[in-house]
């Protein structure tokens, strides 16, 4: 059998205003359906082991999580190795609810962006105001990143945590890393 890698194998850069780091496995189910349902919710917060996210927000605790995509889509984190059960189990609870659950974990990347200017190269590339008063931890925002869809959020302080298809990590990878160049810092935040 061959061994599962994440799109970068955890690929690092750390010679500049912040680090870049690819996070490795990540387990990902997308769940389709009401969010408002009873069903929808009971298997997302089931499955991650956190409370139900508002609209627009995200809860995770380590590798569990849920982050809210869109009125209808939820995107449930656990750990990889996990992802198999943790969607047999979520299947089991939506038996008869109109819902749709699917594993996309080997679809994304996955990348920590850290330090004291995180913040600040982030901000370089997506079209969203990161300053500190107005985008805190628990938000969350679906983008583009330079020219790639992108989802983040302040996962920790000074830490975002940014989810791409893997199909365009080492793309995502090299945008993160050009705007951590040593010297490039702005000082707007």
């Amino acid at each position: 059998m061959s061994n599962i890698v994440s799109a970068l194998n955890q690929k690092t850069y750390a010679d500049g205003i912040a680090e870049v780091r690819e996070i490795g496995l990540q387990g990902m189910i997308t769940l389709r359906g009401d969010t408002a349902s009873t069903a929808v919710k009971s298997a997302a917060t089931d499955v991650a082991g956190v409370d139900m996210p508002a609209p627009n927000q995200v809860n995770c605790v380590d590798q569990r999580g849920i982050c809210w995509m869109s009125p209808d889509e939820l995107l449930v984190l656990c750990p990889y190795e996990t992802v198999a059960d943790n969607l047999a189990k979520m299947r089991k609870s939506l038996d008869g609810a109109h819902a749709l659950s699917v594993d996309v974990s080997d679809a994304r990347a996955v990348f920590d962006l850290s330090g004291p200017h995180a913040r600040e190269a982030l901000a370089k590339l997506v079209p969203v105001d990161l300053s500190p008063d107005v985008f805190k931890e628990g938000m969350f925002r679906r983008s583009r990143m330079a020219q790639v869809p992108a989802a983040f959020w302040l996962h920790a302080p000074d830490t975002f945590r940014i989810i791409t298809f893997r199909s365009q990590a080492q793309y995502a990878f090299d945008l993160l890393k050009v705007a951590v160049q040593p010297g490039s810092e702005v000082g707007f935040f």
